[in-house]
């Protein structure tokens, strides 16, 4: 399985955002998922994720062979390979062909920053402006439960994602999407006075929290899957429990113990996507818009990242399968 894929001594040349179909090449990617499955003909095949610093790319090695599985087994997320593969197009997205993958060898030297998808700045950073918001809260309850969360989970929220793929699916994620919601939050506020600035604070800062107990993630930011509790019952339910007990500890009056439940509770909105209600109060309905603006934001970014001026993207599935359009520009 491993013949002819020869060592890079020097670096890893390829990533997912310069690939164009119909490129062939051998380069390295680190694993974010991989299984065997069966096709429709009952042969084995190798459905695999892969990703460096740049996105991530889905990839197919077909028909694999009986003794090829054991050896297969053995790669976990995390892995670097090197593969050997062909980029096609189905349904309007980039995928691999593999038709050759091994493990990264000890002769390969690699920079293991070019495999390690992170936001765009230092996580304390990122942290330390989360905190300093919770400390500028005027209600003190608001003020004590989001600095409770933040210095109880501090040393998780430096690495997590706030996703195991998709929006933020990268090291430190979880802050990048925080932070961002309470800098457009809080101008949301200057507009619309008649907002309360510290529920809108406290609402996106408590909305995901408990992300880092539905998702598994190490420390490269890197998710394989989904807790068992995460599975069972989903951030906004397992951020209800939280936060019930928390106001019951803190000594929160019922109503707004309710308040903050219900903001983490309706931030999806829609009963498909798990809100079984809606926002029944202006600072729940502005958190909402917060984070599927920034979600959706952050998809497009991504889905631009390699496209030339002039071009659409791939189809977005986030995005209800969308091409997005980078303009030529006047060259300004």
């Amino acid at each position: 399985m491993n013949e002819n894929l020869e060592a890079n001594l020097y670096a890893k040349v390829k990533f997912v955002a310069d690939l164009k179909v119909n490129d062939e090449f051998q380069d390295y990617f680190m694993v974010k998922s991989l299984t065997i499955k069966q096709g429709s003909n009952k042969k084995d095949y190798l459905d695999l994720i892969l990703s460096d610093k740049t996105g991530e790319i889905s990839g197919k090695k077909w028909d694999i062979a009986e003794a090829e599985i054991a050896s297969l087994n053995e790669y976990k997320t995390g892995d670097i390979v090197r593969v050997r593969a062909l980029v096609t197009e189905f349904n309007g997205t980039k995928q691999l062909r593999i038709t050759k993958i091994r493990h990264k060898s000890t002769e390969d030297e690699l920079d293991l920053n070019d495999f390690i998808k992170a936001a765009p700045e230092p996580p304390k950073a990122m942290y330390d402006f989360i905190h300093m918001k919770a400390e500028s809260l005027g209600d003190e309850d608001l003020r004590k439960i989001c600095l409770r969360v933040l210095d109880d989970n501090k040393e998780k929220l430096l690495y997590y994602p706030a996703a195991q793929k998709n929006h933020h699916a990268q090291l430190a994620g979880l802050l990048y999407h925080v932070k961002r919601m309470l800098m457009t939050g809080e101008r949301i506020c200057e507009v619309y006075t008649m907002l309360d600035r510290d529920w809108v604070v406290a609402g996106v800062i408590l909305h995901d929290i408990e992300k880092l107990n539905e998702i598994e993630s190490n420390e490269m930011g890197i998710s394989p899957g989904y807790s068992f509790e995460g599975n069972m019952l989903g951030h906004l339910v397992q951020g209800v429990k939280t936060v019930e007990k928390l106001g019951e500890e803190l000594g929160f009056s019922r109503e707004k113990t309710i308040m903050l439940e219900h903001m983490i509770l309706t931030h999806h909105y829609e009963p498909e996507f798990g809100s079984p209600k809606r926002p029944m109060f202006p600072e729940a309905e502005v958190l909402h818009y917060l984070d599927i603006l920034d979600a959706r934001l952050f998809d497009m970014q991504e889905a631009l990242s390699g496209v030339e001026p002039g071009a659409f993207s791939e189809k977005v599935w986030t995005l209800d399968n969308r091409r997005i359009y980078k303009p030529v520009g006047d060259g300004k």
